[in-house]
C-alpha cells in the first residue's frame, strides 16, 4: 500500500530540499574556490566608486525620493503581468465573455492613467530632477592661514 503525503508534507519537503541544495553548494564553493585575498580584494567597494571620505557623509535626499517611487511604480506594474496572461486568452476575448473583455481594457487603461497621473504629479513636484547640491564654503575662507585647510586636508585623506 503506497502511503500519500498531505500538502504541509510536500512542502517542508521542498523547504529541506532548496535548503540542503543551498547548504551542499555553499559549502563545496569554499572548499573548491581558491583563497587568495589582497588589499585591492579587502577594500570597501560601494556602487563602483571607492569609498572618499567618513562614512558620516552626508546624501541627497533626492536619491531615496526616486527609490521609493521606483518601487512605487514597480510594484504597481506587477498587477499589469495578471492582466495581460488572462486578457491574453483567445476564449476570453472570441468565447462567451467577449463582453467582459472591453470592461478589462477600460479598467486597465484606467489603472495605467492612474500611475501615469502619479509620474506626472512626481514629476511637477521635482521629485525626479537630479540636483546635486553644491558644496557649502564655509564663511571664514579668507580668515583662517591656508596651513590650517592643508592640515585638515591632510587629516581626513
Amino acid at each position: 500500500m503506497a502511503m500519500e503525503l498531505s500538502p504541509f508534507a510536500v512542502v517542508l519537503l521542498f523547504a529541506a530540499g532548496s535548503l540542503g541544495i543551498t547548504g551542499v553548494s555553499l559549502i563545496a564553493g569554499k572548499i573548491l574556490r581558491p583563497n587568495r585575498p589582497n588589499e585591492e580584494k579587502l577594500t570597501t567597494y560601494e556602487s563602483g566608486e571607492d569609498p572618499v571620505g567618513t562614512a558620516w557623509g552626508q546624501f541627497n535626499p533626492r536619491y531615496y525620493i526616486i527609490a521609493l517611487i521606483f518601487i512605487l511604480f514597480e510594484v504597481e506594474l506587477i498587477f499589469l503581468f495578471p492582466w495581460a496572461t488572462v486578457f491574453g486568452q483567445k476564449d476570453l476575448i472570441e468565447g462567451t465573455q467577449g463582453q467582459w473583455a472591453w470592461l478589462a481594457i477600460v479598467e486597465m487603461f484606467l489603472f495605467i492613467g492612474i500611475l501615469f497621473l502619479g509620474l506626472v504629479w512626481a514629476w511637477g513636484k521635482g521629485f525626479l530632477d537630479w540636483v546635486v547640491p553644491k558644496p557649502n564654503l564655509s564663511a571664514y575662507k579668507g580668515k583662517v592661514p591656508v596651513e590650517k585647510y592643508e592640515e585638515i586636508n591632510q587629516k581626513y585623506k
